[in-house]
């Protein structure tokens, strides 16, 4: 830390390319964040899925002996509901744009899967936990979730092989090869693994 503050940056005085534009240049995508977190350091990326993946079965595996309380707590008035499902349906909006253009502006897949979460417990707050549940399991909201979790482990093993997709144009949105997709992907994980997470504490705890 005293070096850092001290010292001048011997870096910043060669002149040589910076790290970022460097990162941006190998993706071919804006976002160096994402460039990081999708091909610098995707193998770090993948054990990051599979923990929060584990927590998710952890919660499961905790919560399954207890008994499912009687009693929801939930927004009852009017008001409230309105303003909670407006802000689901902002929330909602934001997660598809974090997905889909997380490569480009800031943003991307976890973020987008944190805000998808958010729109959910927005939901589950002024609904039905019956009513939610029967939604997860009509979509096969579990079973998305697992085969989201193999699709990315398997592309990100493809990328860490060496086997790119087309960069495309930069800016546009079909560039830097693999990295929307595996953004996508990620933000379906997370948004889906954060509703089974929302359902077991309604279930056993009566409140998120």
């Amino acid at each position: 830390m005293i070096k850092i503050l001290l010292l001048p940056n011997d870096m910043a005085e060669t002149g040589e390319e910076s790290f970022v534009e460097t990162i941006v240049k190998d993706t071919g995508i804006p976002n160096a964040v994402s460039g990081i977190i999708f091909a610098n350091r995707l193998y770090d990326t993948i054990f990051e899925v599979i923990v929060f993946t584990i927590a998710i079965a952890g919660v499961k595996h905790l919560l399954a002996n207890e008994k499912p309380t009687s009693v929801v707590h939930q927004f009852t008035d009017k008001p409230s509901i309105t303003l909670a499902r407006l802000g689901a349906t902002i929330v909602a909006l934001v997660t598809i744009e974090l997905s889909i253009r997380g490569h480009l502006s800031p943003g991307g897949g976890f973020a987008a899967g944190v805000a998808g979460g958010t729109a959910i417990g927005l939901i589950a707050i002024t609904s039905s936990s019956q009513w939610m549940e029967k939604i997860y399991s009509r979509w096969q909201a579990e079973t998305v979730e697992k085969v989201s979790v193999l699709a990315f482990v398997v592309l990100a093993i493809v990328n860490l092989m060496g086997l790119e997709l087309p960069h495309g144009e930069f800016g546009s949105l079909l560039s830097g090869g693999m990295i929307p997709l595996l953004n996508i992907i990620v933000a379906l994980k997370v948004a889906l693994g954060s509703w089974a997470t929302i359902l077991l504490f309604i279930r056993y705890r009566g409140l998120l």
